[in-house]
């Protein structure tokens, strides 16, 4: 099941959208920026219908 998702980029700080695919579960995966280009780690915290998102810097 994807869910779009909107998180501000800990180092730009833009408002991005990205999708998340709620169907693996629990989840921690870096993706790029779409704006700046520099790592972000996500971790998805999916409890049934409810999920959480958050994002960190390289160095959080």
């Amino acid at each position: 099941m994807l869910e779009s998702a909107e998180y501000e980029c800990p180092y730009c700080g833009e408002a991005v959208e990205t999708t998340v695919d709620l169907s693996a579960g629990d989840q921690t995966y870096i993706e790029d920026c779409q704006v700046c280009c520099r790592p972000i780690t996500f971790v998805l915290q999916v409890h049934g219908e409810e999920w959480h998102l958050e994002v960190f810097s390289e160095n959080e």
